[in-house]
């Protein structure tokens, strides 16, 4: 057993659980989803099933019945004395192809390699030989890209030199590797939520405490909460997604920006901006003016080609002061040992022609994103789907909370989604769906087809009352 998880967390993060019969397989369901969802992680001890009956308003017999079925699936495992214990899932070999060729996985946000990809990958193969003679990976990164990223700064208007730019394995390093060198275990830390939750749980692994502030695709950011948060929770570090944030695709406002500067600023916060997304405009009708501070120190920039060329390129970097960007290089070692120069020369030769590939890329976007908007307005009209002008999926919003449900139930007709929760700091977000519009649009179309015959199902099996009681639990 490596942590537990009591019966009132347990019941929050379940959500809209009680939505077929028998009782005790829709319970199993829900702990299933959860992780699937890598909400529970392996080892995690479960309550006592008197415990979580009491909790979620069951028989013990339902808890207990549960229980078994999840044995049975081995998802957990059973001591008598020791109670319960969530069990290691079996991966996939890395490559290996699913046995089920028909299905549709919108689990992860990654639109298409850009197409002009593999050229360049074969323009820099061809420089091999120079390539090796040297170590292979670097702390710091390449002097050429590096500087390729000062330079696309200063065009944004942040000035911004060679030695304030450190290259990393991907955003999720650059992440983990902030997370590492600016947190001490307790210290709270701001996060928008709903969020990425890959953030979240880096955040959480460096001991983090994490403040919730809402966000909505109506509403924006919650500038009450946020400020509350600041000036109650005095946040050692916030993570924001300022430009489509994933998931609600939301942009914040010229006054957002301003007013999250002022609260850093007043209490010595630093501002983590993820700006892996905030290439991906489809139709913006205007452009804020990017997050900035008079102090130096108080924001620090994340970006990658992750989504704007390819997720398989794992090249990140983080924008901040000088002296920060030592003392990450200092650290960097615990966390891995550099960059390859392989992946930093194909990204060195691709900096020249963003511009192209972000109106590609733009392009691809709004194809997807136009054909699963018409194909829910076809399919769910009763859903509450949001006019997003970029990013890389949808938020919508379900009447009932029967996210993780829905999820479920797609599953079983080749679909493959995350539920609203996943994307929770606090709990809750079961009347939302994440649905990326990064496939085909024939992908996209059918799993509106899909998600429409889930949600016929699990409305009919879903007892009345239930939805609203769990609701105001949350």
């Amino acid at each position: 057993m490596d942590s537990r998880i009591s019966a009132r967390m347990l019941a929050l993060s379940l959500g809209g659980w009680r939505t077929r019969e028998p009782a005790y397989e829709a319970l199993a369901d829900g702990i299933r989803l959860l992780c699937l969802d890598n909400r529970l992680a392996p080892r995690t001890a479960l309550p006592a099933e008197r415990e979580l009956a009491a909790m979620l308003e069951v028989s013990r017999t339902t808890v207990a019945a549960a229980y078994r079925s999840l044995r049975d699936t081995g998802h957990i495992e059973s001591t008598r004395g020791s109670g319960s214990v969530t069990l290691p899932l079996g991966r996939r070999e890395p490559g290996r192809v699913d046995a089920d060729a028909g299905t549709i996985d919108l689990q992860q946000a990654s639109p298409p390699a850009w197409p002009g990809l593999a050229g360049v990958i074969a323009g820099v193969a061809g420089s091999a030989a120079s390539l090796v003679s040297r170590v292979g990976y670097d702390v710091v990164g390449r002097p050429e890209l590096r500087a390729a990223i000062a330079a696309e700064y200063d065009r944004r208007g942040i000035p911004t030199s060679a030695d304030q730019v450190l290259i990393t394995t991907g955003a999720q390093a650059a992440i983990h590797l902030l997370a590492g060198v600016l947190l001490s275990r307790g210290d709270r830390v701001l996060v928008e939520t709903p969020t990425y939750p890959h953030a979240a749980d880096a955040l959480r692994q460096a001991g983090a405490r994490l403040v919730g502030v809402p966000v909505t695709t109506a509403d924006g950011w919650d500038l009450d909460r946020a400020e509350q948060a600041f000036s109650r929770a005095l946040p050692v570090m916030a993570y924001l997604m300022p430009d489509f944030q994933n998931p609600t695709g939301r942009s914040m406002s010229g006054e957002e920006r301003v007013a999250f500067v002022a609260g850093a600023e007043r209490v010595g916060c630093t501002l983590v901006v993820d700006e892996t997304t905030a290439e991906l405009d489809i139709d913006r009708p205007d452009d804020p003016a990017a997050l900035v501070s008079d102090d130096p120190s108080t924001v620090v920039r994340i970006g990658s080609v992750g989504k704007t060329v390819w997720g398989g390129l794992r090249v990140g970097w983080i924008r901040a002061d000088g002296a920060l960007i030592r003392r990450l290089a200092a650290a960097r070692s615990t966390h891995d040992l550099g960059t390859p120069e392989f992946e930093q020369s194909i990204v060195t030769e691709l900096f020249p022609r963003m511009p192209e590939i972000v109106a590609q890329r733009s392009h691809v976007l709004r194809q997807g994103r136009d054909a699963l908007v018409a194909a829910l307005g076809r399919e769910l009209p009763e859903w509450s789907v949001p006019q997003v002008h970029g990013g890389v999926s949808l938020w919508v919003g379900l009447d009932e909370p029967l996210s993780s449900a829905v999820v479920m139930e797609a599953r079983s007709r080749g679909l493959l989604l995350s539920a609203g929760p996943r994307f929770s700091v606090d709990g809750g977000h079961d009347r939302h769906l994440r649905i990326p519009f990064t496939a085909a649009p024939e992908d996209l179309e059918r799993s509106a087809e899909i998600l429409a015959a889930s949600w016929e199902r699990v409305r009919r099996a879903a007892p009345v009352a239930t939805a609203p009681r769990l609701e105001a639990v949350v």
